[in-house]
């Protein structure tokens, strides 16, 4: 099977995982969500609130590391067998403009469509209509990522009151046909950092799309063509001079002139090349393999220095979100105190006053209520137990007071650590401890 042939059974992969993973739940909570409306982070079923985000930052640098393992060890095998742009790029000009309205050939990228003739030029517009089409669905299953689709076919039915989601995909879709139709792959050399970042990250054992030049020649001396036909050889070179390889290529390059920034590894120039010399009897002389594999004839080095350090840190991020992940909480608790920071009263009781924030994360109902773990030296003056609806958030007046005469200091106030323990009456699992600061007065204060 062509290479060709494997990228499309990829994206086709892609585009049905791509569309069906926000419909797939755990215990109600989604694989991959994000929402702004509810403030949550859903990741494999669990669900994080947007103050308890501590596990994303080693899901960020696991993307990030990962990319630059995946590119040193396979090229830039993203851009062209997963990268969004690349699978648009193909739906328009491979489907829409090559097969279905047969206004450019497949074998011939690199031609400009002719625009003077009427056939053509109306068929571009319809090409720009059916992608269109195609972008607004695009743009839907993106928002899902955002909107969980339980809540977007709700909201799209009152489009008027949500009118910031309508503007959003719209204008996602209509970005997305200036790239895809005017920006084309000018869109991965002049924008994408990350065609700048590969040239950095190769080295002779990283696969990338390499012509054997110990076989073919070499077509190109000092980065200039020195070869325009085959009979210029001098020797044996194998290279029929068709450039099948060039006319093909998406990204507009000549790939026999070496590592280029604009090549996005698709492997359609291995794919024409092949078809070429199989009808000599012979095997391609553009390889997807290393410098040293391909050119060099090297065994190529898989556990080098730097794809070790790679694979530690890969390790180290999913083991420390794993972790981070473990200890999150059944329920949300903030303490803040107000602005006094205590009251003294008759009997010489001294009080503190605290806001409590609770935030219920669960998916039912709890009542929840608070102990103190020193009732000896401490009391709650005020503080009653509530019930709390799923994901809702509610703020209560708690109360400390102390009757005992803590004699600390007699030239300033000193601050005590008192631990409380709040917790649902209906789950005993439900609970979790915070430790408060209980400002005493200096002695020289209390009578």
């Amino acid at each position: 099977m062509s290479y060709t042939k494997k990228r499309y059974l990829v994206y086709i992969f892609i585009t049905i995982f791509t569309f069906t993973m926000p419909f797939i739940t755990i215990d109600n909570n989604h694989i991959l969500l994000l929402s702004f409306d509810k403030l949550q982070f859903h990741f494999f079923g669990f669900v994080y609130n947007v103050n308890e985000l501590y596990v994303m930052p080693f899901l960020l640098m696991f993307l990030f590391i990962g990319i630059f393992a995946m590119t040193t060890l396979f090229g830039r095998v993203w851009c062209g067998w997963a990268c969004p742009q690349t699978i648009f790029r193909v739906i328009y000009r491979d489907l829409i403009e090559s097969t279905i309205l047969d206004i450019r050939r497949i074998k011939n990228k690199q031609k400009e469509l002719d625009y003077s003739k009427k056939s053509i030029h109306l068929k571009k517009y319809i090409s720009i209509f059916l992608w269109l089409i195609i972008t607004i669905v695009i743009s839907t299953n993106f928002m899902w990522y955002f909107v969980p689709p339980e809540d977007f076919f709700l909201y799209i039915q009152n489009p008027s009151e949500h009118m910031f989601m309508i503007i959003f995909m719209l204008s996602v879709a209509l970005f997305l046909v200036y790239d895809i139709v005017f920006m084309k792959e000018n869109f991965c050399v002049y924008i994408c950092p990350y065609s700048r970042v590969q040239s950095v990250l190769y080295d002779d054992d990283t696969k990338q799309i390499v012509y054997d030049t110990s076989r073919g020649g070499d077509v190109y001396v000092n980065a200039e063509k020195s070869i325009f036909k085959m009979k210029e050889w001098n020797s044996n070179e194998e290279c029929t001079t068709c450039e099948a390889c060039v006319k093909i290529c998406p990204a507009n390059i000549d790939i026999r002139k070496g590592l280029q920034v604009e090549c996005i590894n698709c492997l359609e120039c291995a794919d024409a090349c092949d078809i070429v010399m199989g009808k000599l009897g012979k095997k391609s002389l553009i390889n997807w393999g290393s410098t040293n594999s391909v050119i060099n004839k090297k065994t190529t080095k898989l556990l080098t220095k730097r794809n070790i350090s790679y694979f530690v840190s890969l390790i180290l991020c999913i083991i420390l979100a794993i972790v981070f992940a473990s200890k999150k909480e059944p329920f949300l608790l903030n303490i803040n105190k107000t602005t006094n920071l205590y009251k003294i009263k008759e009997e010489q009781k001294v009080t503190n006053n605290y806001i409590l924030t609770f935030h219920n994360t669960q998916d039912k109902t709890y009542t929840f209520d608070i102990k103190l773990e020193d009732n000896e030296n401490f009391a709650i003056k005020r503080f009653k137990a509530f019930k709390l609806e799923p994901n809702k958030r509610v703020k209560k007046i708690f109360i400390v007071e102390t009757k005992k005469r803590l004699f600390i200091s007699k030239t300033q106030n000193s601050a005590l650590k008192i631990k409380i323990n709040s917790f649902a009456l209906e789950n005993e699992n439900i609970s979790l401890s915070r430790e408060l600061s209980f400002i005493y007065p200096r002695s020289d204060l209390i009578k």
